[in-house]
């Protein structure tokens, strides 16, 4: 059984650490990018994710921005895209953005896992 790819997009490193290890631990393969601009030149040279999770609100981009242009992007616009934000009540703005789905945060990583597991089967 291949491990599907995830990519965690997030500017809080305690949030891509304990994430990264719980997936990991769940068999995802993980690469974690405080930056949303960092992953553009990864999924277009490097590899390309089975999904995204993606922080609404990174230091000094929008990640409803990032989520357009993945979504406009024509190597990545079909990639399953979560978004995640502390910020309760954004599920209709995440989506509006091109966002397959909403995580709010704090989240149990059950939930995580299972939006992963439905989004990429």
């Amino acid at each position: 059984m291949n491990s599907k790819k995830v990519i965690i997009v997030d500017d809080d490193v305690s949030i891509l650490d304990s994430l990264g290890i719980m997936l990991d631990f769940e068999g995802f393969e993980v690469n974690a990018f405080e930056r949303g601009s960092e992953i553009f030149s990864y999924v277009e040279s490097i590899s390309k994710p089975d999904i995204i999770l993606l922080d609404m609100w990174l230091s000094g981009e929008d990640g409803r921005d990032i989520c357009k242009k993945l979504k406009e992007n024509e190597i990545t616009k079909y990639i399953p895209v979560v978004m995640m934000s502390a910020s309760r009540g954004l599920e209709h703005t995440a989506i509006q953005s091109g966002a397959n789905a909403f995580i709010a945060k704090p989240f149990e990583i059950d939930e995580v896992v299972d939006k992963l597991h439905q989004l990429t089967e």
